[in-house]
């Protein structure tokens, strides 16, 4: 696997590339205060399927951090000049929590680049878009975690920093996903860990039925991050998703 420093959109990107020449192409996208590092079990899982490249977006992992915190959709644009520049084609696109508001302004945006998209743990639910509220459901999500996952969480937002932090927060929070879904033209699989209290179940039906065709399925006994703790199964549904799409 190799790692690069890629300029998309007028902003310095840090990515890891498998190099897989065959099979297809999956874009992994993270969520506020990650990193490349949080997609490592389901990057392995997905390697058997095909290509697998991960982007450290600006500001978080090992990106450099930009003078203003970009909104949502231009963190689409900047997502949108990186898949066009290292040449990814058509990929697969999955994001996570915050992630999901990046790729879906992608996709909206750029609806020829992705024909195939998955939102794992969508966010921020209409209902509850306070930093407040958020912040409460993100620490019900903790309850009874793993050291292990804990740590890698401390680590990820360690890079990030409080500023950098607090200035995406705000510009996550602003973003009303709820507007950008029914633009969405992708064939679209939506992910929710059974037990997040951070996208509830009826928040997620709603993000599911914005999205023309979408579908939903629920991970038995995970949270907000499914992909983490189970990527083997997040990788079943995905390649399940992408090869109903091939056999259709």
């Amino acid at each position: 696997m190799t790692v690069r420093k890629v300029h998309a959109g007028g902003y310095e990107v840090v990515t890891t590339d498998t190099d897989k020449v065959d099979g297809r192409t999956f874009l992994l996208v993270h969520g506020i205060g990650m990193g490349i590092a949080y997609f490592a079990q389901l990057s392995q899982a997905l390697e058997a399927h095909g290509r697998v490249v991960a982007i450290d977006l600006p500001g978080f992992g090992d990106a450099p951090e930009p003078r203003d915190a970009l909104t949502m959709a231009q963190m689409g644009k900047v997502l949108i000049d990186f898949v066009e520049v290292e040449g990814l084609g058509r990929p697969v696109l999955v994001g996570h929590s915050m992630g999901t508001q990046v790729v879906a302004e992608a996709a909206a945006q750029r609806p020829d680049l992705f024909p195939e998209l998955v939102l794992v743990a969508p966010t921020v639910n209409q209902h509850e878009r306070s930093i407040g509220r958020q912040a409460w459901r993100m620490t019900q999500d903790l309850f009874g975690e793993s050291p292990r996952l804990l740590a890698l969480g401390m680590k990820n937002y360690a890079k990030t920093g409080p500023r950098w932090f607090i200035k995406k927060l705000r510009s996550m929070m602003a973003h009303a996903i709820e507007d950008t879904l029914p633009q969405i033209r992708a064939h679209t699989l939506v992910i929710r860990g059974k037990r997040d209290p951070v996208c509830p179940h009826g928040w997620v039906e709603e993000v599911t039925a914005l999205i023309p065709g979408a579908t939903m399925v629920e991970v038995e006994g995970r949270g907000h991050e499914t992909m983490v703790k189970d990527g083997e199964c997040v990788a079943r549904y995905i390649v399940a998703h992408v090869a109903y799409v091939g056999g259709a």
